[in-house]
């Protein structure tokens, strides 16, 4: 079993069919050199690496950049055609006025699964008190957040939104929300790593950008970034595989990944475990 935590969908066929749209996620989203692709040769490439499921991130921009690089209700429908492969996530731009509701709608009614926020590409601070209404919503039903943190390759992101230290009012003040600093933070590795060991209820995932191979970057990573043992002795349940697909390919970070030395337990919390826990909130 391999669960993808990190998947951008915005060249999935069903939803890709306004090529004003997908140009529009092209320049929002900073990827030019790919364009619609179907269900089988996504599936294709799953096979090759043996993801079980991936989680669908939308984005909402509507006050900054006036649309959405995937929107909920797109997110809904891919969900709908395939429920045992999607999770879907919802989003929500903090800045608008009905913000609680579109996050109420997308949790009671489309069954959506927890909520995606970038602070760079939406330009607000995760401490901003605009926040808490948003927050408390997640925690009442219990929904994960999956955050943007560390460096963003988007345009027009600036990196002091994100870096991982302006999380930590937040960890304090909800301490029973579960929050994923998304990238590993980088390269701010080992200010995620205090934060994991400081906030039991804090995650991180594997799709950080790889600045030479796969190989290289997953081993630098797990073994020199961090000490050796330190995913296994320290914050073994609160890391959880992602490829931030389709700027990275998942294949190529199962395979790195696999090539890191670690106890069977270790990785099958890293491939799955630590995933069920983080939508959940319960033991896997």
């Amino acid at each position: 079993m391999l669960i993808d935590m990190h998947i951008h969908p915005i060249f999935y066929g069903p939803i890709s069919n306004d090529d004003t749209e997908v140009e529009f996620r092209k320049n929002a989203f900073g990827v030019w050199k790919q364009d619609p692709m179907g269900f089988e040769e996504l599936f294709a490439e799953w096979n090759i690496c043996g993801i079980t499921q991936v989680a669908l991130l939308p984005l909402d921009l509507t006050t900054t950049a006036g649309g959405w690089i995937v929107d909920n209700n797109q997110v809904k429908a891919l969900c709908n055609l395939y429920p045992d492969k999607f999770i879907g996530f919802a989003s929500v731009d903090p800045h608008r006025a009905d913000a609680v509701d579109v996050v109420r709608k997308a949790f009671l009614e489309q069954d959506l699964k927890g909520l995606k926020l970038n602070p760079a590409k939406q330009k607000f601070y995760p401490n901003d008190p605009i926040m808490e209404p948003i927050y408390k919503l997640c925690e009442q039903e219990n929904k994960p957040v999956i955050f943007h943190s560390g460096l963003s390759w988007e345009p027009n992101t600036p990196t002091k939104y994100c870096h991982p230290m302006v999380f930590e009012d937040v960890l304090i003040a909800h301490p029973k929300l579960r929050v994923c600093l998304a990238h590993f933070a980088w390269p701010w590795v080992r200010e995620m790593v205090m934060l994991m060991i400081k906030y039991p209820n804090v995650y991180t995932d594997t799709s950080l950008l790889y600045v030479d191979s796969p190989e290289g970057q997953m081993t630098e990573l797990f073994t020199k970034d961090m000490g050796p043992m330190w995913f296994e002795r320290c914050f073994p349940n609160q890391v959880m595989f992602a490829s931030n697909g389709p700027r990275f390919r998942a294949f190529k970070i199962k395979r790195a990944l696999d090539q890191v030395p670690m106890r069977d337990f270790a990785r099958e919390n890293l491939y799955y475990k630590n995933a069920l826990r983080f939508l959940s909130g319960k033991g896997a």
